[in-house]
């Protein structure tokens, strides 16, 4: 262990295309005069970065994947892990763990732990976890073998799918919890206050850096001959209800003349496409992929519809209040979408936007609506650009979480 950064930042996956609100918080806080390395389970995926991305300027680590692509650096960290003081106890916790959870994704999290303590900066005072789950694991070990506090931020499946016993525990000061946690959404944090055993968790809002936006085209009518430009932006995942969408778009009147465009990756591509071809509207569909963040800018300011069709997935994963929806009302963008989860926090039907069922035949019947009215239309996307800059700026949530941060460190 050298000299270094004395807080460290571990998180899935660095940089993600989808995780934009995680570059948007780390950029800010190095502005606001935290130094801190990025720990990363994972290499990159995506092939394309966001502007963002590069103006984070900490140093990156990636922890070995999976063990066996790196068995000498994982042995010699497991062999410099056992000599920490804190090795018995956090050898523990995980095996208490392992009973509950005999996976290999248990043992791996313990494994990058391991490396993780060893390879800190010596300097280290603290660690601060993206996510609730697997990156919250392997920051909890790994402050424990360390003797160091930890905090985490949570966001959405991993406040849905993780299971309750490993939560509680987490928010238990008793059991090595995290020193606080925050929390994107009014009922995320609600979830988290009923299991926690004496952890604090604050609900910050992600917000949005206006400045990082262009201002919003000034949108006129559509010219005759024009279509109805949908746009939707998210991964092709159960919990966003794409499928959904389709089927809705099949049952658009005849006369409503549409074309809808996609941006993201995901497991259901290929599933989506086929099903657009069965439904005979795949030559309306334009499918995208991931963009960086001034590409996805220029298809909001181009489209005159947003649609997320958002539900609870069959595992129970749900978005919590997708960036995406605010980075939509920045370009006044009309907004159509679901009452799941944290939406109505943001957006409140008829005044925002449009809430609705997501079932395909209120889908349809909501686009048709709202290009039937694009007056309407305007005017709550309007009061949805309002709400943002009034309510949802990303400074408040900065200021708070760098002051817990700063606290954290310095109390270490």
């Amino acid at each position: 262990m050298t000299g270094g950064a004395p807080l460290a930042v571990v998180v899935k996956g660095w940089p993600r295309l989808s995780e934009t609100f995680i570059a948007q918080e780390l950029a800010a806080l190095e502005a606001a005069g935290h130094r801190f390395d990025i720990w990363s389970l994972r290499h990159p995926t995506d092939r394309r970065r966001h502007p963002l991305h590069d103006r984070v300027r900490a140093q990156v680590h990636y922890l070995p994947e999976y063990l066996h692509d790196e068995p000498r650096r994982v042995l010699r960290g497991l062999a410099r892990a056992a000599r920490l003081p804190g090795f018995g106890a956090a050898r523990r916790l995980w095996l208490a763990d392992l009973r509950r959870d005999p996976t290999r994704n248990r043992v791996r999290r313990f494994g990058q732990a391991c490396v993780l303590a060893t390879e800190a900066s010596g300097d280290l005072c603290a660690l601060y976890a993206h996510f609730l789950h697997t990156p919250s694991s392997v920051t909890r070990y790994a402050a424990v073998m360390r003797g160091l506090p930890w905090a985490f931020s949570a966001h959405a499946k991993d406040i849905w799918t993780s299971p309750e016993w490993e939560i509680g525990e987490k928010l238990d000061p008793a059991r090595a919890g995290a020193a606080f946690g925050v929390t994107c959404t009014a009922s995320g944090a609600a979830h988290l206050r009923g299991l926690s055993r004496g952890t604090s968790v604050n609900l910050v809002y992600h917000g949005l850096d206006l400045s990082r936006f262009p201002p919003p085209p000034a949108r006129g009518p559509r010219a005759p001959g024009d279509p109805l430009r949908i746009l939707s932006v998210g991964r092709l995942v159960e919990k966003k209800g794409f499928d959904q969408l389709v089927a809705a778009l099949a049952l658009l009147p005849g006369d409503l003349d549409w074309r809808w465009t996609h941006v993201g990756g995901g497991d259901l591509k290929d599933a989506l496409r086929a099903q657009a071809q069965a439904a005979g509207i795949a030559g309306r569909i334009d499918w995208k992929g991931a963009l960086p963040q001034p590409e996805v800018v220029a298809e909001m300011q181009a489209a005159d519809l947003f649609v997320l069709p958002s539900r609870v997935a069959s595992d129970g994963d749900r978005d919590g209040l997708p960036n995406v929806l605010m980075e939509a009302a920045s370009q006044a963008l009309p907004i159509l979408t679901t009452p799941v989860s944290a939406i109505p926090e943001f957006i409140t039907d008829g005044l925002h936007g449009v809430l609705s069922d997501d079932a395909p035949e209120a889908l349809a019947a909501a686009i048709a609506g709202i290009a039937a009215d694009p007056d309407a239309a305007a005017a709550r996307a309007a009061a949805a650009l309002a709400r943002l800059r009034a309510e949802f700026m990303m400074q408040p949530g900065i200021d708070d979480l760098s002051a817990r941060l700063a606290r954290m460190v310095g109390g270490a």
